[in-house]
């Protein structure tokens, strides 16, 4: 249990970076902010299994990366590694059939209802089929 508390939890951490292009896209069609408070609940069970998939491929390669984040040797060599990071984790996301915009709403949503992370937690220790 613990394991995937820390997977969802590592996915919902990483989100912001793997957010970066598509916030930057946003900015361009600034939503008003009452938008982004009230996630939407209405997945489907498909997108939650979609996220669920994706969470666990970016747990992984948060954790590649976290090592050699640490071991780099100024903030030029940390910010290429980010980089790297976050198109593996953007690339993760749309392997998964879902867009980064989508992960990141069931994100939010996940963060704001319990009921909802425990089913994303339920399809994730569900093994693949």
């Amino acid at each position: 249990m613990q394991r995937i508390t820390a997977i969802i939890a590592a996915a919902l951490m990483t989100t912001g970076m793997a957010s970066t292009a598509a916030m930057a896209q946003d900015n361009a069609n600034s939503a008003p902010q009452s938008q982004s408070q009230a996630p939407a609940k209405n997945f489907s069970d498909e997108e939650l299994q979609q996220f669920a998939d994706a969470s666990q491929e970016i747990a992984s390669i948060s954790q590649n990366y976290t090592e050699k984040l640490q071991n780099a040797s100024d903030e030029g060599d940390q910010q290429k590694i980010r980089q790297k990071a976050n198109d593996e984790m953007v690339e993760a996301v749309n392997d998964s059939g879902m867009d980064v915009e989508k992960f990141n709403s069931i994100g939010q949503a996940i963060q704001q209802d319990p009921q909802l992370m425990q089913r994303v937690k339920g399809m994730v220790q569900q093994p693949q089929q």
